[in-house]
């Protein structure tokens, strides 16, 4: 038998339902069918989230790929496959036209979604999904609209000029992914920190996406693409242009690109550090899962130090077995009382006024 939705947290309720109303009627459990095909499309695209995932309570965690795999799927569908082995995926669309062609039919997809205008069989199966989710928990749809943005962003070849571009581009691409789980999981805090709570989401979004930069500098550069931002290459003595050229000769990068690697690795750290503090945030239920996948990402910084730092000849990631070490940890740091208390005093994360500012231009604030 289908799940009973769970209850929302007292602040999420009565958008929730502003939500529903509009979407005209209440919302089917997914069926047995589409819970199936969205687990297996997470289980082949996204192992790493879909290992910490198991993690969740059933509820949540077929919640979580829902909203994950809608997410994965748009994105494989502008930037192609990706085979995770550091190539560019062999369905790379290299026209930036299709590629901004595709953004516009995921809004389009997005807009039916909202609407409630899914078609039957296998295909609507990831929609139709993501939809019981966004109706249950009443998320605002300028959040997934800010990741489609993020998309047009990589098909347009956006550069980054400052710190500040680039975690702007961040909270598009994955700090979004970050208040969509939130809205998922719920929280135990009080309303007046609420925006704390979305905050360290936001953080932990932020690492994970610093830390896939990191990883793929050589992999970016052979799409044509420099993530890293120009002031940070310019205090080295670099510009995109070299970086491009490194990456696309297969050519061990000099000191001053490691020095680079380091320094978006340490910016990293600092957002990984604040969403630390968030995990004790969340319901008791849900912080094993969180708490592996902060500690899992994380690990591609400690692999890209053990390498020098090279991005480019050598693509860093974290075997089965770190995975499943780091899982351990996690599960051994919720014996460890302060763990298992949420913070007293109001956090800080290193971006906090710019992150509030953007969670607010979504709504979630």
């Amino acid at each position: 038998m289908p799940t009973a939705p769970r209850p929302l947290p007292p602040e999420r309720e009565s958008t929730a339902l502003v939500t529903a109303a509009a979407a005209g009627s209440a919302v089917a459990p997914p069926s047995a069918s589409d819970r199936r095909l969205t687990r297996q499309f997470i289980a082949v695209h996204s192992k790493s989230f879909y290992l910490s995932s198991l993690l969740l309570p059933r509820a949540i965690r077929q919640e979580a790929w829902a909203l994950y795999a809608f997410c994965r799927q748009a994105d494989d569908s502008v930037d192609g496959v990706n085979p995770g082995d550091g190539t560019v995926p062999a369905d790379a669309p290299t026209d930036p036209a299709a590629m901004l062609e595709q953004v516009r039919r995921l809004r389009q997809r997005l807009a039916q979604v909202y609407a409630g205008e899914l078609g039957p069989g296998e295909a609507y199966a990831i929609d139709r999904a993501f939809r019981a989710v966004v109706v249950r928990t009443g998320l605002p749809q300028a959040v997934p609209q800010r990741l489609l943005s993020g998309m047009e962003m990589d098909a347009r070849g956006v550069c980054y000029g400052s710190w500040e571009e680039l975690l702007g581009y961040c909270f598009n691409v994955a700090a979004t992914v970050g208040l969509m789980m939130t809205y998922v999981m719920g929280h135990r805090m009080q309303p007046a920190r609420r925006g704390e709570v979305l905050l360290r989401a936001c953080d932990l979004g932020v690492a994970m996406q610093l830390s896939n930069i990191a990883r793929d500098v050589g992999e970016d550069a052979r799409r044509g693409r420099v993530y890293l931002p120009d002031e940070l290459l310019a205090a080295h003595g670099l510009d995109a242009a070299q970086v491009l050229a490194l990456g696309q000769a297969g050519q061990p990068p000099p000191p001053a690109l490691r020095e680079v690697v380091r320094q978006l690795l340490q910016r990293a750290d600092s957002h990984y550090r604040a969403a630390t503090l968030g995990v004790t945030m969340l319901p008791q239920e849900s912080r094993l899962a969180i708490r592996s996948a902060l500690l899992i990402y994380s690990g591609l910084g400690t692999r890209l130090k053990a390498q020098g730092y090279d991005a480019l000849t050598r693509r860093a990631y974290v075997p089965l077995g770190g995975k499943l070490l780091r899982v351990l940890r996690a599960w051994a740091a919720g014996f460890v009382p302060s763990n298992s208390l949420a913070p007293t005093a109001r956090t800080q994360g290193p971006a906090d006024e710019l992150l509030t500012a953007l969670c607010q231009e979504v709504g979630v604030l």
